[in-house]
Order: structure tokens, then sequence, then C-alpha cells
């Protein structure tokens, strides 16, 4: 679900800098469609800004492949878990990926966890996060804090980004503008990336 006004939390105001950034989308995948639905053009809306300002855009995939790699989710979720190569582990047909776009294989919140995410940004000359996606509460801002602490300038989307409850979406927004994340939404990151322009 969509932020309300996140202007009670927005404590610290900074724009991300395109030559350093990287926007990464969680876990847009048909397994979240229900979640991702109310949020989705907000998202293509950031993807495209993102895109015109030549910061590379990064996808996750959240799946399982062996019992070897449930951790705890499997007890957590009691078995609701998303199984690698089922239809519900694709991404959404609507984000229709680029070729140079990245995508990362994951199975826990953290898009850092058994990845070479960290790696991969390092490479490239990546010091800043702009975190979109699904679930507000959990992947998104488990990402957020993870790349903090691993010492990138993290941005959290107030508007591309949902999860199944409005009271956890805040609550992640209160959280992550007090101690991780510059917030913004698509029109901040617009008048951030683009001054004197029009959402488009």
């Amino acid at each position: 679900m969509a932020s309300s006004s996140y202007e009670k939390y927005d404590v610290r105001k900074r724009n991300p800098n395109p030559k350093v950034a990287a926007l990464l989308v969680i876990d847009m995948q048909n397994y979240f469609s229900s979640i991702a639905q109310p949020i989705l053009q907000n998202l293509l809306t950031t993807i495209r800004l993102c895109r015109r300002a030549s910061i590379p855009v990064i996808f996750t995939r959240h799946s399982h492949k062996s019992p070897s790699d449930y951790g705890m989710l499997d007890e957590w979720w009691r078995g609701h878990l998303i199984f690698d190569g089922t239809p519900e582990s694709h991404l959404m047909p609507e984000l229709n990926p680029d070729a140079q776009d990245h995508v990362v294989h994951k199975n826990t919140y953290s898009a850092f966890r058994n990845t070479r995410l960290q790696e991969y940004l390092q490479e490239r000359g990546v010091e800043e996060l702009i975190v979109t996606g699904v679930m507000t509460n959990l992947c998104c801002e488990t990402t957020a804090r993870d790349g903090f602490v691993r010492g990138f300038r993290v941005f959290f989307s107030t508007d591309a980004t949902g999860t199944s409850d409005q009271e956890l979406h805040e609550a992640t927004l209160k959280n992550l503008a007090y101690g991780f994340a510059y917030l913004v939404d698509c029109n901040r990151l617009e008048g951030g990336l683009f001054p004197n322009r029009q959402l488009t």
C-alpha cells in the first residue's frame, strides 16, 4: 500500500547523486502482486526517472531452491515460501527489465545476505542506494538497514514501496528516517535529479 504524507518523519533532507547512486527494486514478483499493484505506477515512474538520470537499476528476486536455504523463513511463515522456477517467483511482467539491468537472487530478507550485491555495487563505484519495492517492513527495510551499516547512503521511497498494512508501512518510514535513510517520493526524486522539470 502506498504511503500517506511522510512529512512528519522527514527529519533529514538530501537528494541522491546520480553519479554514484543505484536503484534497488526489491521483490516485485508475481507472488506479491496484490501488494505490489497499488504502488506499481509510482515504481515505474521511479524506474523511468532513474533510467533518465543514468542510474543503474537492480532487481531482486526472492525464492528458495531447497530446504537448505529456507532458514527461519520456513518456520516463521509456516511453509508459505516462494519456490524457484514457479510462476510466483517471476518478476511482474509490467517491470520489463532492460538487458543491462542486474538481477540479484536472494533467499532471505536482506538483498546483501549470501549474494554478491555489495561487491557488485562497489565494483561500479556505487555509494548510494534508492530502495523501492515490497514489502516495506520486511525485505525493503532489512535491505535498507543492511546497506546503511555496510557504508552506503540510503534513500527510501515512501510511495514506491508497499506492504500489507499501512501501520507497518508508516512504522518503517519512522524508524528508517530516524536512523538509517533519507525519505524520498517520486516528486522529490524528480526535483532532485531534474530541477525545474515536471514529472512525466
